[in-house]
């Protein structure tokens, strides 16, 4: 084999291998939701979701640990990260309030929501209390994701408690426009209602 095939071929092979992990994940979470919205969430055993989607229970757990995370996968998406990642993109002569709402709109531009998908999902994240809170608990990790960017771009630590609050007001307009944009039933984009809910907030302010 030539040097140079040599050199290539395990990098070629770790992103077949990347790949093909991307799409078990992916065939794993779009069976499971569609038991889910078929038979029930409680109803939905880890055994049909492993059959539906072609693997072993075993394998099952290589990739999820539960069923809740399933619809914590449909819900979060990695937008997290992701959330953090556009926010120290963002240009520190702005406030940073502005910062957070540049960022989320740029996200909400970018990755355009289903609305039929994401009420399907935040219908399943209230069958019972254990997905509840669990749901609840995603917008405590958005908290800490857009607080933890904040504390890296603005570092004074004296500034730390007045980021905390940016950080809780902001994920709680974000919260704010997602109710409003089911409440509507995805009548306008995401980003309209974001928009709305950071210009009422920064009006009390």
């Amino acid at each position: 084999m030539p040097q140079e095939a040599m050199e290539s071929s395990p990098l070629k092979q770790e992103g077949l291998r990347e790949r093909k992990r991307r799409e078990t994940l992916h065939r794993i979470a779009e069976q499971g939701l569609k038991l889910f919205l078929t038979n029930g969430y409680e109803a939905t055993t880890l055994d049909a979701i492993a059959e539906a989607a072609g693997i072993s229970r075993r394998t099952f757990f290589y990739y999820f640990k539960s069923k809740e995370e399933i619809l914590l996968a449909w819900q979060d998406g990695g937008f997290n990260e992701t959330l953090r990642a556009a926010l120290l993109e963002q240009s520190t002569k702005q406030s940073p309030l502005n910062a957070v709402k540049s960022a989320l709109l740029e996200l909400t531009l970018r990755f355009q929501a289903d609305y039929k998908q994401t009420r399907v999902i935040e219908r399943l994240m209230c069958a019972n209390e254990s997905l509840r809170i669990r749901h609840q608990a995603k917008y405590v990790e958005k908290e800490q994701a857009v607080f933890d960017a904040l504390c890296q771009m603005w570092p004074q630590p004296k500034r730390q408690p007045a980021l905390r609050v940016v950080a809780m007001m902001s994920i709680g307009a974000l919260r704010l426009a997602i109710d409003n944009w089911n409440r509507e039933e995805g009548k306008r984009p995401i980003a309209a209602y974001l928009k709305e809910a950071f210009a009422d907030l920064k009006s009390e302010i």
